[in-house]
């Protein structure tokens, strides 16, 4: 009976050696990506690994389990070492680090108040004009939008958009395209001031912006609808160079304005360059309302579920957020991000 005992024992570390070992492998270099420096993050298919982090904090998690169970001790070291990293670095997601939900009531009653400090913003790459404009006209309305930044427009999705009703609830819109064929754009409830068809003059696309005055005239936002270069094979490098336009951009922004970008950066919360852009003035809204993470693309494929967090809402020192959530609107690849934000 001891010897079936020790036998049984045995098979079941053999069993469980070999996937604690690869799934630790696995964790230990997904986080040991997240670690290279923003200079070398044009290293081929280093974005899409590391635009995966979280998942790595689920490997590393069945690794050590597995680790444990199989005495691995090795295995099991190595595997919590990666898990308390991504739990370092994914934590502050769901966590408020300033508590804005409870102040953003106003932005949420049964009609925006386009007079005070808090707006429902919201951003939505539209796959090329192929997202329902009827679908973001209802989203716009029911949770009261007033700014809507899109990206991937085209003529014909815009006149479709003014069809449904958008005009209605956003009657101000600055859309521009630098291809004259897919665009990005603003639009807002109240008047779009100083509007841009390119704010940014990135290599990537066209970044429109506009002005939205808040607080009856007291305040004023600047919002840039973003997209930046998607992280494909022979794009590496532009990729890297549209967001350190962007980093160059908020370096040398006057600091007297302050800016909210929206939209589809191509990049999550753990891409050093997207880091970098951020800085020590500007902050993810996702982060900072601790709704916890917003996976946002892919959105068309019903046997994968959303797996990266490309969509982003940035504020500016000044600017709080609460209420971040994801959306999902049928004809699109990505998900609608929507936030309450506050001027402070």
């Amino acid at each position: 009976m001891t010897a079936q005992r020790g036998s049984h024992s045995s098979l079941i570390r053999m069993a469980g050696t070999v996937p604690a070992r690869l799934l630790m492998l696995v964790a230990l270099l997904g986080t040991l990506a997240r670690l290279v420096p923003a200079q070398f993050s044009d290293i081929p298919y280093l974005p899409v690994v590391v635009s995966l982090m979280p998942w790595f904090g689920l490997a590393a998690a069945l690794a050590l389990v597995l680790g444990l169970l199989s005495r691995r001790w090795t295995t099991a070291l190595i595997a919590l070492l990666c898990l308390c990293a991504q739990v370092w670095w994914q934590y502050p997601f769901f966590t408020s680090s300033e508590g804005t939900n409870s102040t953003s009531s106003s932005a949420t009653s049964s009609a925006p108040n386009t007079a005070d400090n808090a707006a429902r913003v919201m951003t939505f790459n539209v796959y090329k004009g192929r997202a329902d404009a009827q679908s973001i006209v209802n989203t716009v309305r029911d949770e009261r939008v007033e700014v809507l930044a899109l990206q991937e427009t085209t003529d014909d999705f815009v006149r479709s958009l003014e069809q449904a009703g958008i005009s209605d609830y956003l009657p101000f819109s600055k859309v521009s395209s630098s291809d004259n064929h897919y665009g990005n754009g603003i639009w807002s409830a109240t008047q779009l001031t100083s509007a841009v068809k390119d704010q940014v003059n990135s290599s990537s696309s066209y970044m429109p912006a506009g002005s939205v005055a808040f607080s009856g005239g007291a305040a004023s936002i600047r919002f840039v609808s973003v997209h930046t270069t998607s992280p494909t094979a022979g794009t590496w490098t532009a990729w890297k160079r549209s967001l350190t336009e962007l980093q160059q951009f908020a370096q040398t922004a006057d600091t007297n304005t302050k800016y909210v970008f929206m939209g589809d950066f191509n990049a999550t919360y753990d891409h050093a360059p997207f880091r970098d852009f951020l800085g020590s003035r500007f902050s993810d809204a996702a982060r900072i309302s601790g709704d916890g993470l917003t996976l946002t693309w892919p959105a068309n494929r019903n046997h994968i579920p959303r797996l990266v967090s490309i969509d982003h809402i940035v504020l500016d020192r000044g600017i709080s957020a609460g209420d971040t959530e994801v959306i999902k609107l049928p004809g699109s690849d990505h998900a609608a991000l929507l936030s309450t934000i506050t001027i402070k």
